[in-house]
C-alpha cells in the first residue's frame, strides 16, 4: 500500500509546494514509484515540473486517474496536474461530506500502482485540505523560520487531530519541517529551538536552507535536484528524503 503524504500548512510562502515537488523528485530518484498530486488551484506544483494545468481537475472529472497522469523527466515520477477551472475549484473546495468521500475514494483507487504519493494542498484549513488529509496516511507540515512560525500552528494541528479521530482514518503525523533556514540569523535559531522544544522528535533533523537555486528551479520547470545538483537545497532535500524513507 502506498504511503500517502499530505504536505499542508494554512500559511502561504512556507515552502509547501517546493517541498512537495522536491521531496517527490528525491523519492523517485531513489527508485520508488512516486505520484505528485496537485490540489492547489494555483497549480504551482504542476508548472514546477514543466507541465500545464488540466482543463478539468481529474478528481472532479471522475474519469480513470491513469488517463490524466502526466509523465515527468524523472522515470519514476508521475504528476496528477492541478486545474485552475473555477467551477472545479469550487467543487473541490466546498465538497459536502458525501462528495468529499467520493473524491477520497477516487483518489485512493488511483494510488495502488505507487509506492509513494505526495499531495500538495492549498494554503488553507478548508474542506479541500481536510479531504486531502483524510485520504492520506501521514501529514508533513513545513514551517518557515520566522517570527510568526508558530502562529496558526495550533489550528492546523487541531484540524489534523480532528481528521485522525474520524472513523476508519489512518492519518499519522509525519513530521514538521523547518524551511528557509538561515543559520546567520539569531531569529532562525530561536524558532528552531522553540519548535524542537515543543514538538520534540516529530521535527525533522533536516532543515531546508534559503537557497537561490531552490527559488529559481520552478521557472525552469525542474526540481532543484535536476536544476542545480550541487546546490545546498538539493543536498537538504536528499537528506529529507532519507529521513522520510527511514520513518516507516
Amino acid at each position: 500500500m502506498a504511503r500517502i503524504i499530505c504536505v499542508a500548512n494554512q500559511k502561504g510562502g512556507v515552502g509547501k509546494t517546493t517541498t512537495a515537488v522536491n521531496l517527490a523528485a528525491a523519492i523517485a530518484k531513489a527508485g520508488l514509484r512516486t505520484l505528485l498530486v496537485d490540489l492547489d488551484p494555483q497549480c504551482n506544483a504542476t508548472t514546477s515540473l514543466g507541465a500545464k494545468p488540466a482543463a478539468r481537475h481529474p478528481l472532479v472529472d471522475m474519469g480513470p486517474l491513469r488517463e490524466s497522469l502526466v509523465e515527468t523527466a524523472l522515470k519514476d515520477l508521475h504528476l496528477l496536474p492541478g486545474s485552475r477551472n473555477f467551477q472545479d475549484v469550487e467543487i473541490l473546495a466546498h465538497a459536502e461530506n458525501g462528495e468529499a468521500a467520493l473524491i477520497r475514494h477516487h483518489l485512493s483507487r488511483g494510488l495502488s500502482a505507487y509506492d509513494y504519493a505526495l499531495i500538495d494542498c492549498p494554503p488553507s484549513l478548508g474542506p479541500l485540505t481536510q479531504t486531502a488529509l483524510a485520504a492520506s496516511t501521514e501529514v508533513l507540515m513545513p514551517i518557515q523560520c520566522e517570527y510568526f512560525a508558530m502562529e496558526g500552528l495550533t489550528q492546523m494541528i487541531q484540524v489534523i487531530r480532528n481528521v485522525m479521530q474520524q472513523k476508519e482514518n489512518r492519518l499519522e503525523f509525519g513530521g514538521i519541517l523547518l524551511t528557509m533556514y538561515d543559520p546567520t540569523l539569531e531569529l532562525t535559531h530561536e524558532v528552531d529551538s522553540e519548535v524542537r522544544e515543543f514538538f520534540g522528535e516529530i521535527v525533522f533533523d533536516t532543515v531546508i536552507p534559503r537557497d537561490v537555486a531552490v527559488a529559481e528551479a520552478p521557472s525552469h520547470g525542474q526540481p532543484v535536484l535536476d536544476y542545480a545538483p550541487r546546490a545546498r537545497g538539493t543536498r537538504a532535500y536528499l537528506e529529507l528524503c532519507m529521513e522520510v524513507l527511514e520513518r516507516v
